[in-house]
């Protein structure tokens, strides 16, 4: 392979070496006709700004070179794969997808050779390629965990001109995970929850869709065109896109770069040509809130255009927020957790370094003993959990305000057979499951308050032990345990409106976001489409991790390592510090990417939500 820009060794894990790592103009070695295939470890790329190109097919090259080599051209950056369609017959060519979908296997792809197992009769060869899949990524980005064997067949035939080619294939591409995490990065589109009720101002609330695009080829313009085909499946029953169905870019237009002001114009075609300035701008919203991290400064405004080039509307990153409502909103005021006296308590989040005070109204300044709380996001009332697990109480967070009776009980026989650390969605919702054997459910109080509604569950296989609803309100993560086994799951909020009646509320397609982790004990959103977990995997130690809603691994710096974590609270605002309990009492992690004490005795740290 050629580099631009400087140079790795990347040899991958398949039979036989081609091309070679390119430091700047050094060659390649020329390629032994012969040999075993042996097996090759691959190794990550050091420099992130390096972008690789796949070298073509040499002059009578074997058939382990052509699999090798179009193997290597498919880590490559080329955009279109057109040295790797080098590697085919004219046929092969025209039949092969590369886009259709990305398998990624635990190293790079095992090769098999059989000597003449031809489909026609033929003196062909047929190579088979093996590994342990790790995950794949479909035609619409959309990243999910898979496991098991892969193992298909690649063909072989001698062309008139005596030149080897591949005369069949599977479809997609294939390579290992150091190449998959050296090729893709994840990106979050956003659309808009349809579910859901608007929050303030009746703004619509955004919602994460991640994806995974190339890094090196174009990954702007392809998030763009993502973005406008629409949400991913498991996504869009629960949202709703502003642009028209059928937008696209312009015709002949081939790659968007912002200007060196930080504008990104963005030509369409005529299905956005009439649409009104209100829904223009909820457009460009989307458009922003999806680029905002794809470049190192961002995009700071984005201008749609109609076909015929004129302007839409144009909205600056200043404004987005007055469209929609983007994440957890404005920043926590305070960190929470449960003092020694059973008490709600708080700091504040800025860390000024006074020491925590009960909260306002009962749950601080009363006598009732709790063990868990959850914060309303607008941090205006509270939701506790009596001391033995089973009652559950709402109150507002204003000095001298009552408690009332509790709005939930449990007849769960132990502690833990009763009810979960309750959770608030950005709407003003109260959820909350409760763990009797018996009446296993989980509910969800409208606006904290009044009769709960049981939410169905149909694809639940297992007990829940802790619940959180994410900012938008339509997406929850589950810590669920079953045989002795305990997972975190992320399933689907769908509401049923039905006119006259109360709705009806279930969490469907749920899916496991950590498949490598035999326990998780503690999780919370760190991020519109992360959270942090403590877990360990089988024959492990536990550990803190960050983990992305679709099951991959985020490119984020671990949490340093903290010993007993029982409980672990982040926001959503990605500014703020972690908090967790322990068995060094109520730690946080500070700027300086150490933990710190905040008390000796504490439990259960909570943001808001």
């Amino acid at each position: 392979m050629g580099a631009e820009g400087g140079g790795r060794r990347r040899p991958l894990r398949v039979g036989v070496y081609v091309g070679c790592g390119a430091v700047l103009l050094a060659g390649c070695a020329s390629m032994p006709d012969g040999g075993d295939l042996r097996d090759v470890e691959s190794t990550p790329r050091q420099d992130a700004q390096v972008r690789v190109f796949a070298m073509p097919p040499r002059d009578d090259a074997r058939p382990e070179e052509i699999v090798q080599g179009f193997l290597e051209a498919l880590t490559s950056d080329d955009p279109q794969y057109e040295t790797a369609r080098k590697y085919l017959t004219e046929s092969a060519r025209r039949k092969w997808k590369p886009y259709e979908s990305t398998t990624v296997l635990a190293d790079g792809p095992n090769t098999v050779t059989q000597h003449s197992g031809a489909r026609d009769g033929s003196d062909d060869y047929v190579f088979t390629l093996t590994g342990d899949k790790v995950a794949t990524v479909d035609a619409q980005h959309a990243y999910a965990p898979d496991g098991g064997t892969y193992k298909k067949s690649v063909y072989l035939t001698q062309q008139k001109d005596k030149q080897w080619r591949i005369d069949g294939l599977p479809q997609g591409v294939l390579m290992g995970k150091s190449d998959f995490q050296r090729n893709y990065q994840s990106v979050n589109k956003y659309y808009f929850a349809s579910t859901v009720p608007t929050g303030s101002g009746g703004r619509p609330g955004a919602v994460a869709d991640p994806i995974y695009v190339r890094k090196e080829v174009d990954p702007m313009t392809e998030t763009v065109r993502a973005l406008l085909r629409g949400p991913t499946r498991w996504l869009d029953p629960v949202v709703r896109s502003s642009f028209p169905s059928s937008t696209a870019l312009r015709k002949g237009v081939r790659s968007l770069t912002p200007d060196d002001q930080n504008k990104l114009t963005v030509p369409l075609n005529a299905k956005a040509d009439h649409v009104g300035q209100t829904q223009c701008t909820k457009m460009a919203a989307q458009l922003l809130f999806t680029l905002k991290d794809l470049t190192p400064t961002g995009v700071d405004e984005v201008e749609l255009e109609r076909s015929d080039g004129s302007q839409l509307c144009v909205l600056g990153d200043d404004r987005a927020g007055t469209v929609a409502a983007h994440g957890p909103g404005k920043p926590p005021e305070y960190q929470y957790f449960i003092d020694a006296k059973q008490r709600l308590v708080r700091l504040l989040a800025a860390g000024s370094g006074k020491d925590p005070e009960p909260v306002p109204g009962a749950l601080g300044e009363g006598d009732k003993a709790l063990r868990a709380a959850a914060v309303s996001r607008g941090e205006d009332s509270a939701a506790g959990v009596s001391l033995d697990g089973r009652s559950l109480y709402v109150g507002s967070l204003v000095s001298g305000g009552s408690l009332g009776e509790a709005v939930l009980r449990s007849a769960g026989k132990t502690e833990d057979e009763r009810l979960t650390t309750p959770s608030w969605d950005g709407s003003g919702d109260l959820w909350v499951a409760d763990r009797d054997p018996g009446k296993s459910r989980l509910l969800l109080l409208e606006g904290g308050a009044g009769e709960p509604v049981t939410v169905r569950t149909p694809q639940l296989d297992g007990r829940i032990k802790a619940v959180r609803v994410a900012a938008d309100g339509v997406r929850i993560a589950l810590i669920v345990e079953k045989d002795g086994r305990t997972s975190l799951q992320i399933g689907r909020i769908e509401r049923e409106d039905k006119s006259g009646e109360r709705p009806g509320v279930s969490i469907l397609e749920l899916r496991s976001a950590t498949p490598q982790l035999e326990e998780v004990t503690a999780m919370s959103w760190a991020a519109d489409s992360q959270l942090v977990v403590v877990g360990r995997e089988s024959g492990g130690v536990q550990q803190m991790r960050y983990v992305q809603v679709d099951g991959s691994t985020p490119l984020r710096s671990l949490p340093s390592a903290l010993t007993g974590v029982k409980e672990i609270a982040a926001s959503e605002d990605e500014q703020q510090p972690l908090m967790a309990y322990s068995v060094d009492g109520i730690v946080r992690l500070s700027s300086s990417s150490q933990w710190q004490k905040v008390v000796k005795e504490g439990s259960a740290p909570v943001y808001p939500g």
